[in-house]
């Protein structure tokens, strides 16, 4: 198996695990107006964040858009019904 290079690279590439310290100091950051829409765009896409933090904010970033659509559905079908309402009486 080693004479196709599976496992020396897969062994060599693997980054540090982010600490403990690390996530705290995320969150806090995370905590800051303004800050906390601009962040979770960095962390995931500027290429210096560690690949498990970085793919953890592209899954929330994923996660958020799905909300924002959510909530534009369920808003225009509750104004809808609304307006129906208001004009059907």
């Amino acid at each position: 198996m080693e004479e196709y290079g599976y496992r020396q690279n897969s062994v060599d590439n693997n980054p540090e695990p982010v600490t403990m310290q690390e996530w705290l100091i995320t969150m806090l950051i995370l905590m800051i107006p303004i800050v906390n829409l601009v962040m979770p765009f960095v962390w995931a896409f500027g290429g210096g964040a560690n690949p498990s933090k970085a793919n953890f904010f592209k899954a929330q970033l994923i996660f958020m858009v799905i909300g924002i659509i959510l909530w534009f559905i369920f808003a225009g079908a509750l104004m809808g019904y609304f307006m129906n309402f208001r004009y059907n009486s």
